[in-house]
Protein backbone atom coordinates (compact mmCIF):
# COMPACT_ATOMS: atom_id res chain seq x y z
CA UNK A 1 0.00 0.00 0.00
CA UNK A 2 1.43 3.53 -0.98
CA UNK A 3 -0.04 6.79 0.52
CA UNK A 4 -0.15 9.33 -2.58
CA UNK A 5 -0.13 12.18 0.42
CA UNK A 6 0.44 11.92 3.67
CA UNK A 7 0.90 8.97 6.40
CA UNK A 8 -2.24 6.93 8.18
CA UNK A 9 -3.05 3.46 9.22
CA UNK A 10 -4.62 1.41 7.05
CA UNK A 11 -5.96 -2.16 7.38
CA UNK A 12 -7.45 -4.53 4.78
CA UNK A 13 -10.44 -7.16 4.90
CA UNK A 14 -9.97 -10.45 3.08
CA UNK A 15 -11.44 -11.42 0.25
CA UNK A 16 -11.42 -11.90 -3.33
CA UNK A 17 -11.49 -7.80 -3.36
CA UNK A 18 -9.47 -6.24 -1.02
CA UNK A 19 -11.48 -3.68 1.53
CA UNK A 20 -9.40 -1.10 3.07
CA UNK A 21 -9.56 0.67 5.92
CA UNK A 22 -8.74 4.00 8.11
CA UNK A 23 -7.53 3.19 11.86
CA UNK A 24 -9.13 5.53 13.79
CA UNK A 25 -7.14 5.45 17.14
CA UNK A 26 -8.80 7.86 19.26
CA UNK A 27 -12.10 6.47 18.69
CA UNK A 28 -10.84 2.80 18.32
CA UNK A 29 -13.33 2.74 15.58
CA UNK A 30 -12.46 1.51 11.29
CA UNK A 31 -13.70 4.31 8.73
CA UNK A 32 -13.89 2.59 4.99
CA UNK A 33 -11.51 4.56 2.57
CA UNK A 34 -13.60 4.77 -0.80
CA UNK A 35 -12.37 2.84 -3.77
CA UNK A 36 -11.69 5.24 -6.60
CA UNK A 37 -10.66 5.15 -10.47
CA UNK A 38 -8.19 6.94 -11.99
CA UNK A 39 -10.27 8.59 -14.26
CA UNK A 40 -12.25 9.71 -11.33
CA UNK A 41 -9.39 11.34 -9.66
CA UNK A 42 -7.54 12.65 -12.94
CA UNK A 43 -4.60 10.20 -12.98
CA UNK A 44 -3.40 9.76 -16.82
CA UNK A 45 -1.18 6.57 -17.25
CA UNK A 46 2.04 8.15 -18.96
CA UNK A 47 1.80 11.44 -16.52
CA UNK A 48 1.03 9.85 -13.74
CA UNK A 49 1.39 6.10 -13.01
CA UNK A 50 4.23 5.47 -15.52
CA UNK A 51 6.15 8.32 -12.97
CA UNK A 52 5.04 6.35 -10.08
CA UNK A 53 6.24 3.02 -10.86
CA UNK A 54 9.46 4.42 -13.00
CA UNK A 55 10.32 6.38 -9.68
CA UNK A 56 9.76 3.47 -7.29
CA UNK A 57 10.15 0.44 -8.90
CA UNK A 58 10.84 -1.51 -5.89
CA UNK A 59 6.43 -1.44 -5.58
CA UNK A 60 6.73 -4.64 -7.24
CA UNK A 61 9.02 -6.44 -4.27
CA UNK A 62 11.83 -6.59 -6.06
CA UNK A 63 15.53 -4.45 -6.69
CA UNK A 64 15.05 -3.44 -10.64
CA UNK A 65 16.85 -0.57 -12.34
CA UNK A 66 14.74 1.62 -14.51
CA UNK A 67 16.78 2.42 -18.11
CA UNK A 68 14.14 3.96 -19.95
CA UNK A 69 11.10 5.20 -20.36
CA UNK A 70 8.93 5.21 -23.58
CA UNK A 71 11.54 3.39 -25.49
CA UNK A 72 10.46 3.60 -29.23
CA UNK A 73 14.00 1.60 -30.96
CA UNK A 74 12.73 -0.83 -31.98
CA UNK A 75 13.48 -0.89 -36.32
CA UNK A 76 10.84 -1.19 -38.51
CA UNK A 77 8.29 -0.31 -36.22
CA UNK A 78 7.10 3.14 -34.51
CA UNK A 79 5.64 0.96 -31.57
CA UNK A 80 6.79 1.83 -27.80
CA UNK A 81 7.00 0.23 -24.90
CA UNK A 82 6.27 2.19 -21.16
CA UNK A 83 9.18 1.52 -18.88
CA UNK A 84 12.44 -1.10 -19.81
CA UNK A 85 14.27 -2.45 -16.81
CA UNK A 86 17.07 -4.91 -15.37
CA UNK A 87 16.78 -7.16 -12.91
CA UNK A 88 19.44 -8.43 -10.59
CA UNK A 89 19.64 -11.44 -13.05
CA UNK A 90 20.73 -8.78 -15.54
CA UNK A 91 17.36 -9.80 -17.05
CA UNK A 92 15.47 -7.42 -19.52
CA UNK A 93 11.92 -6.63 -17.91
CA UNK A 94 9.44 -5.48 -20.27
CA UNK A 95 6.90 -3.40 -17.92
CA UNK A 96 3.47 -2.04 -19.40
CA UNK A 97 0.94 0.04 -17.38
CA UNK A 98 -2.38 0.63 -18.36
CA UNK A 99 -5.23 2.78 -16.41
CA UNK A 100 -8.55 1.50 -15.16
CA UNK A 101 -8.59 -1.24 -18.10
CA UNK A 102 -5.84 -3.92 -19.05
CA UNK A 103 -7.86 -3.95 -22.54
CA UNK A 104 -7.88 -6.99 -24.66
CA UNK A 105 -4.28 -6.93 -26.18
CA UNK A 106 -1.65 -5.95 -23.69
CA UNK A 107 -0.57 -9.55 -23.27
CA UNK A 108 0.42 -9.76 -27.08
CA UNK A 109 1.68 -5.87 -27.22
CA UNK A 110 4.16 -6.82 -23.73
CA UNK A 111 5.52 -10.43 -25.95
CA UNK A 112 5.99 -7.95 -29.37
CA UNK A 113 8.16 -6.19 -26.71
CA UNK A 114 9.80 -8.82 -25.47
CA UNK A 115 10.40 -10.33 -28.35
CA UNK A 116 12.04 -6.87 -30.11
CA UNK A 117 14.10 -6.54 -27.12
CA UNK A 118 15.31 -9.94 -27.02
CA UNK A 119 18.12 -9.33 -29.24
CA UNK A 120 19.32 -6.24 -27.67
CA UNK A 121 22.73 -6.56 -27.04
CA UNK A 122 25.10 -5.60 -23.53
CA UNK A 123 26.14 -2.68 -24.87
CA UNK A 124 22.97 -1.55 -27.12
CA UNK A 125 21.56 -1.76 -23.24
CA UNK A 126 24.45 0.39 -21.79
CA UNK A 127 23.63 3.25 -24.78
CA UNK A 128 20.00 2.91 -23.98
CA UNK A 129 20.49 3.36 -20.30
CA UNK A 130 22.34 6.47 -21.11
CA UNK A 131 20.39 8.30 -23.39
CA UNK A 132 17.85 7.78 -20.86
CA UNK A 133 20.41 8.99 -17.75
CA UNK A 134 21.32 12.03 -19.65
CA UNK A 135 17.63 12.98 -20.53
CA UNK A 136 16.78 12.82 -17.15
CA UNK A 137 19.74 14.81 -16.53
CA UNK A 138 21.55 12.85 -13.51
CA UNK A 139 25.13 13.43 -14.61
CA UNK A 140 25.69 9.69 -14.07
CA UNK A 141 27.25 7.08 -16.64
CA UNK A 142 25.39 4.36 -17.28
CA UNK A 143 28.15 2.13 -16.94
CA UNK A 144 28.98 3.08 -13.07
CA UNK A 145 25.59 2.85 -12.19
CA UNK A 146 25.38 -0.88 -14.15
CA UNK A 147 28.68 -1.20 -11.72
CA UNK A 148 26.79 -0.26 -8.68
CA UNK A 149 23.56 -1.87 -9.62
CA UNK A 150 25.31 -5.32 -9.53
CA UNK A 151 28.37 -5.02 -7.25
CA UNK A 152 30.75 -6.19 -10.31
CA UNK A 153 33.10 -4.82 -12.46
CA UNK A 154 31.85 -3.73 -16.25
CA UNK A 155 33.15 -6.37 -18.20
CA UNK A 156 31.41 -9.63 -15.79
CA UNK A 157 28.15 -8.15 -16.17
CA UNK A 158 26.35 -10.30 -18.23
CA UNK A 159 22.70 -8.78 -19.88
CA UNK A 160 20.36 -10.25 -21.39
CA UNK A 161 20.82 -13.76 -21.56
CA UNK A 162 19.05 -15.60 -23.96
CA UNK A 163 15.64 -16.22 -23.69
CA UNK A 164 15.36 -14.92 -20.22
CA UNK A 165 13.32 -11.51 -20.98
CA UNK A 166 10.41 -10.79 -18.52
CA UNK A 167 7.27 -8.67 -18.41
CA UNK A 168 5.17 -7.57 -16.01
CA UNK A 169 1.51 -6.12 -16.49
CA UNK A 170 0.23 -3.12 -14.83
CA UNK A 171 -3.67 -2.37 -14.64
CA UNK A 172 -6.44 -1.82 -11.88
CA UNK A 173 -8.45 -4.14 -13.68
CA UNK A 174 -7.40 -7.56 -16.19
CA UNK A 175 -9.75 -8.85 -18.48
CA UNK A 176 -10.26 -12.31 -18.56
CA UNK A 177 -8.93 -12.89 -21.79
CA UNK A 178 -5.52 -11.44 -20.56
CA UNK A 179 -5.42 -13.19 -17.28
CA UNK A 180 -6.30 -16.04 -19.20
CA UNK A 181 -3.61 -16.14 -21.80
CA UNK A 182 -0.65 -14.64 -18.86
CA UNK A 183 -1.78 -17.99 -17.02
CA UNK A 184 -1.36 -20.02 -20.16
CA UNK A 185 2.29 -18.84 -21.44
CA UNK A 186 3.08 -19.21 -17.50
CA UNK A 187 3.07 -22.78 -18.09
CA UNK A 188 5.49 -22.54 -20.91
CA UNK A 189 8.08 -21.03 -18.49
CA UNK A 190 7.56 -17.33 -19.94
CA UNK A 191 8.37 -14.94 -17.24
CA UNK A 192 5.15 -12.41 -16.64
CA UNK A 193 3.40 -10.77 -13.72
CA UNK A 194 0.46 -9.21 -13.26
CA UNK A 195 -0.30 -6.43 -10.73
CA UNK A 196 -3.39 -4.76 -9.56
CA UNK A 197 -3.06 -1.05 -8.96
CA UNK A 198 -6.25 0.23 -6.93
CA UNK A 199 -6.44 4.15 -5.86
CA UNK A 200 -8.30 4.85 -2.49
CA UNK A 201 -9.34 8.59 -1.40
CA UNK A 202 -10.23 9.39 2.24
CA UNK A 203 -11.47 13.26 2.47
CA UNK A 204 -8.07 14.86 1.27
CA UNK A 205 -6.22 11.61 1.31
CA UNK A 206 -5.01 9.16 -1.82
CA UNK A 207 -4.10 5.48 -1.26
CA UNK A 208 -2.55 3.36 -3.92
CA UNK A 209 -2.82 -0.54 -3.72
CA UNK A 210 -0.39 -2.75 -5.47
CA UNK A 211 -0.54 -6.57 -5.27
CA UNK A 212 0.36 -8.97 -7.20
CA UNK A 213 -2.47 -11.40 -8.59
CA UNK A 214 -0.57 -13.26 -11.25
CA UNK A 215 1.01 -16.10 -10.69
CA UNK A 216 0.13 -16.51 -6.63
CA UNK A 217 3.37 -15.64 -4.37
CA UNK A 218 4.34 -18.54 -3.20
CA UNK A 219 4.31 -20.07 -6.64
CA UNK A 220 6.23 -17.76 -7.76
CA UNK A 221 8.86 -18.49 -5.39
CA UNK A 222 8.97 -21.96 -6.30
CA UNK A 223 9.60 -21.43 -10.18
CA UNK A 224 12.34 -18.94 -9.30
CA UNK A 225 13.66 -21.28 -6.57
CA UNK A 226 14.06 -24.09 -9.29
CA UNK A 227 15.36 -21.67 -11.74
CA UNK A 228 17.93 -20.57 -9.03
CA UNK A 229 18.96 -24.34 -8.61
CA UNK A 230 19.52 -24.85 -12.44
CA UNK A 231 21.64 -21.84 -12.55
CA UNK A 232 23.28 -23.18 -9.63
CA UNK A 233 24.57 -26.49 -11.08
CA UNK A 234 25.55 -24.59 -14.12
CA UNK A 235 27.60 -22.28 -11.86
CA UNK A 236 29.05 -25.38 -10.17
CA UNK A 237 29.88 -27.23 -13.41
CA UNK A 238 31.86 -23.95 -14.81
CA UNK A 239 33.18 -22.79 -11.20
CA UNK A 240 36.82 -23.65 -12.20
CA UNK A 241 36.78 -20.75 -15.17
CA UNK A 242 34.73 -18.30 -13.24
CA UNK A 243 35.94 -15.07 -11.73
CA UNK A 244 33.63 -16.65 -8.82
CA UNK A 245 35.97 -19.17 -8.19
CA UNK A 246 39.07 -16.71 -8.75
CA UNK A 247 37.52 -14.61 -6.40
CA UNK A 248 36.93 -17.28 -3.60
CA UNK A 249 40.53 -18.53 -4.16
CA UNK A 250 41.80 -15.00 -3.57
CA UNK A 251 39.39 -14.41 -0.51
CA UNK A 252 40.57 -17.77 0.53
CA UNK A 253 44.34 -17.15 0.91
CA UNK A 254 44.14 -13.86 1.95
CA UNK A 255 41.98 -14.84 5.18
CA UNK A 256 44.32 -17.36 6.20
CA UNK A 257 47.01 -14.70 6.07
CA UNK A 258 45.32 -12.61 7.68
CA UNK A 259 44.33 -14.77 10.51
CA UNK A 260 48.32 -14.73 11.32
CA UNK A 261 48.12 -11.21 11.87
CA UNK A 262 44.83 -10.44 13.61
CA UNK A 263 41.55 -11.56 14.58
CA UNK A 264 39.38 -9.04 12.84
CA UNK A 265 38.29 -11.15 10.13
CA UNK A 266 38.49 -14.29 12.17
CA UNK A 267 34.70 -14.80 11.63
CA UNK A 268 34.42 -13.87 8.04
CA UNK A 269 34.18 -16.65 4.98
CA UNK A 270 35.41 -16.53 1.72
CA UNK A 271 32.92 -15.08 -0.67
CA UNK A 272 32.11 -14.72 -4.25
CA UNK A 273 31.77 -10.61 -4.49
CA UNK A 274 34.85 -8.56 -4.86
CA UNK A 275 34.40 -7.49 -1.05
CA UNK A 276 34.15 -8.72 2.63
CA UNK A 277 33.59 -7.26 5.51
CA UNK A 278 34.74 -6.97 9.09
CA UNK A 279 32.49 -5.05 11.96
CA UNK A 280 34.23 -1.78 13.14
CA UNK A 281 31.85 -1.89 16.07
CA UNK A 282 29.69 0.89 14.31
CA UNK A 283 26.75 -0.64 12.33
CA UNK A 284 26.95 0.26 8.51
CA UNK A 285 31.05 1.29 8.93
CA UNK A 286 33.08 -1.67 7.83
CA UNK A 287 36.56 -2.39 7.60
CA UNK A 288 36.94 -3.57 4.24
CA UNK A 289 38.82 -5.29 1.72
CA UNK A 290 38.61 -4.62 -1.65
CA UNK A 291 39.52 -5.45 -5.05
CA UNK A 292 39.37 -5.34 -8.88
CA UNK A 293 41.21 -5.08 -11.72
CA UNK A 294 43.11 -1.93 -11.29
CA UNK A 295 43.55 -2.05 -7.13
CA UNK A 296 43.63 -3.93 -4.30
CA UNK A 297 42.80 -1.62 -1.17
CA UNK A 298 41.83 -1.42 2.61
CA UNK A 299 38.81 0.86 3.58
CA UNK A 300 36.61 2.18 6.02
CA UNK A 301 32.93 2.40 4.18
CA UNK A 302 30.84 5.12 5.96
CA UNK A 303 27.57 4.13 5.36
CA UNK A 304 24.72 4.07 8.44
CA UNK A 305 21.76 4.88 5.91
CA UNK A 306 21.74 7.84 7.09
CA UNK A 307 23.95 11.07 4.94
CA UNK A 308 24.23 13.02 7.88
CA UNK A 309 25.11 10.98 10.27
CA UNK A 310 27.77 9.46 7.09
CA UNK A 311 29.77 13.01 7.03
CA UNK A 312 29.43 13.91 10.62
CA UNK A 313 31.61 10.62 11.60
CA UNK A 314 34.03 11.03 8.42
CA UNK A 315 34.44 15.10 9.34
CA UNK A 316 34.96 13.88 12.77
CA UNK A 317 37.77 11.55 11.84
CA UNK A 318 39.37 14.00 9.51
CA UNK A 319 39.55 16.03 12.13
CA UNK A 320 42.39 13.78 13.33
CA UNK A 321 43.52 13.21 10.01
CA UNK A 322 47.42 13.84 10.66
CA UNK A 323 47.57 11.65 14.09
CA UNK A 324 45.52 8.58 12.12
CA UNK A 325 47.91 8.54 9.33
CA UNK A 326 51.06 8.85 12.11
CA UNK A 327 50.08 5.38 13.67
CA UNK A 328 49.22 4.07 10.08
CA UNK A 329 52.45 4.87 8.86
CA UNK A 330 51.40 6.71 5.85
CA UNK A 331 48.54 8.99 3.91
CA UNK A 332 45.53 7.44 3.35
CA UNK A 333 43.10 8.77 0.65
CA UNK A 334 40.23 10.22 2.47
CA UNK A 335 36.97 10.88 0.35
CA UNK A 336 33.66 12.66 1.84
CA UNK A 337 31.86 11.75 -1.48
CA UNK A 338 28.81 14.78 -1.53
CA UNK A 339 27.19 13.87 -3.72
CA UNK A 340 26.83 10.35 -2.52
CA UNK A 341 25.14 9.46 0.75
CA UNK A 342 28.48 7.10 1.99
CA UNK A 343 31.81 8.60 2.55
CA UNK A 344 35.27 6.42 2.84
CA UNK A 345 38.96 6.56 3.77
CA UNK A 346 40.82 3.97 2.14
CA UNK A 347 44.73 2.75 1.07
CA UNK A 348 44.98 1.16 -2.47
CA UNK A 349 47.69 -0.84 -4.05
CA UNK A 350 47.86 -0.11 -8.20
CA UNK A 351 47.93 -3.75 -8.94
CA UNK A 352 45.53 -6.26 -10.74
CA UNK A 353 44.25 -8.34 -8.05
CA UNK A 354 42.69 -10.92 -10.37
CA UNK A 355 45.85 -11.92 -12.06
CA UNK A 356 47.32 -14.43 -9.79
CA UNK A 357 50.86 -13.48 -10.72
CA UNK A 358 50.17 -10.36 -8.07
CA UNK A 359 48.91 -12.17 -5.24
CA UNK A 360 52.82 -12.88 -3.77
CA UNK A 361 52.64 -9.37 -3.34
CA UNK A 362 49.32 -7.89 -2.81
CA UNK A 363 48.17 -10.24 -0.27
CA UNK A 364 50.56 -10.19 2.26
CA UNK A 365 50.68 -6.02 1.80
CA UNK A 366 47.16 -5.82 1.79
CA UNK A 367 46.52 -7.77 5.04
CA UNK A 368 49.71 -5.89 6.18
CA UNK A 369 47.88 -2.49 5.75
CA UNK A 370 44.63 -3.79 7.22
CA UNK A 371 46.21 -4.54 11.07
CA UNK A 372 47.63 -0.56 10.53
CA UNK A 373 44.50 0.58 9.07
CA UNK A 374 42.10 -0.25 12.00
CA UNK A 375 45.17 -0.48 15.18
CA UNK A 376 44.84 3.61 13.66
CA UNK A 377 41.02 3.83 13.51
CA UNK A 378 39.74 1.66 16.10
CA UNK A 379 40.25 4.32 19.21
CA UNK A 380 38.51 7.41 17.24
CA UNK A 381 35.02 4.51 16.18
CA UNK A 382 35.14 3.39 20.07
CA UNK A 383 34.83 7.20 20.96
CA UNK A 384 32.30 8.53 18.37
CA UNK A 385 30.44 5.71 19.15
CA UNK A 386 30.28 6.62 23.00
Amino acid sequence: MYLLNKGALILFSGGIKAIMYLIDKKNNRLAKIEEKTFSELGFKEREHLQEWLANEPAVFGEDLLIIQKEFDGFADTRERLDLLALDKEGNLVIIENKLDDSGRDVTWQALKYASYCSSLSKEEIRAIFQDYLTRCGSGETAEEKLCEFYGKEYDEISLNKGTGQRIILVAAKFRKEVTSTVLWLMNYNIRIQCFRVTPYKKNDELFLDIEQIIPMKDAEDYVIKMAEKAQDDIMIENRLKSSDALRLEFWTALLKEMAKKSELFKNISPKKDNWINAGSGIAGVPFTFAISKAYARVELYIDTGEKAENKKLFDYLHQNKEAIETVFGEALTWERLDDKRASRISSSIDKNSYDRENWDFIIPELTERMVRFEKALRDYLKKYKK
